[in-house]
């Protein structure tokens, strides 16, 4: 057969040399490069901790993925792995959205890490949200936030866990999103998603609550509207911890947007009607209706004409 007659490997299909071994996938970098300074926090899926660049002196965040090993040490589960990467690597170059740099791994024990930027300060918003704040500051951050969700899903993201703990404050103020461990590139319309009530129970939205596979990226505005709720009112809109506990809550905000069309909730006795339009909007129980992020941002609410409408 001529060379020019050969079949090419089909695009999902992995060349094969060295007697017909797949070539590795990937190349991942060393954590050896990394010098650990110490840990900033640990979660269900892995720590994240300080380190240093051994040859550039950079200071960044590691989260060390856990795999299936004693101690969640070993190899972790390389889909999911490369999914989260590839999410955030997506968003890359937004201001409001945390960096990847690279992703390393431990030849001696499998362990893997994603290196990210180290946000200077290291707060999550949660640790901020102590009491309400005022519409204008309310405003400032939810400009960011929003901005942030229009980059992702600019990219064909949906983050499906966007809530105050995975939001981090700089130094000067600016919010960063990140933990994409949660994020999936999104699918056609009418092509169900593999889960359904993905990321944090509180801020899931109707659609997945109610079992609704086929969502979008209206799952994130419905996070966003209520981490707005939460910005104004000092504390989360829902208070569930049960699944039970949290459709009956939801389905009683339900009743009451639809009896007297708005929130009458004492949280915004004093908020504008430009805020509450803006609010009423993320909220939408119909995702449909729900505002995208680019109109959200469009809204007159963001517009310094209205800064007291």
């Amino acid at each position: 057969m001529s060379t020019s007659s050969r079949k090419r490997p089909a695009a999902d299909q992995e060349p094969r040399v060295d007697g017909g071994k797949k070539r590795p996938r990937y190349a991942f970098g060393s954590i050896y490069d990394y010098e650990k300074l110490e840990s900033l926090g640990e979660g269900t899926y892995g720590e994240v901790i300080m380190a240093r660049h051994r040859r550039t002196s950079k200071k960044v965040a590691v989260k060390w993925v856990r795999g299936g090993g004693d101690g969640g040490h070993g190899p972790p589960d390389f889909r999911a792995l490369t999914r989260e990467a590839g999410c955030q690597a997506a968003c890359r170059g937004h201001p409001s959205i945390v960096e990847i740099l690279e992703v390393v791994g431990d030849a001696k024990t499998g362990d893997m890490f994603i290196v990210m930027e180290l946000v200077a300060g290291g707060q999550s918003l949660r640790e901020q949200i102590y009491r309400p704040l005022s519409e204008d500051v309310t405003r400032v951050k939810m400009r960011q936030l929003i901005d942030a969700a229009k980059k992702m899903h600019g990219a064909g993201i949906i983050h499906r866990d966007i809530k105050p703990e995975n939001v981090l404050v700089g130094i000067f103020g600016g919010l960063k999103v990140c933990d994409f461990g949660a994020a999936t590139r999104q699918k056609p319309a009418g092509v169900p998603y593999e889960d359904c009530r993905v990321g944090t129970m509180i801020y899931t939205s109707p659609e997945q609550l109610s079992g609704n596979r086929n969502y979008g990226s209206a799952v994130d505005m419905w996070a966003l509207g209520c981490i707005m709720a939460e910005l104004l009112g000092g504390e989360t809109l829902f208070e569930a911890e049960t699944e039970k506990d949290m459709l009956a809550e939801m389905s009683k905000l339900g009743e009451q947007i639809r009896t007297t069309g708005k929130l009458d909730l004492e949280w915004f006795a004093e908020l504008s009607e430009a805020g509450r339009e803006i609010l009423m909007g993320l909220l939408a129980f119909c995702p449909e209706e729900r505002l995208t992020a680019a109109e959200a941002l469009e809204h007159r609410w963001f517009s310094k004409s209205s800064a007291f409408a």
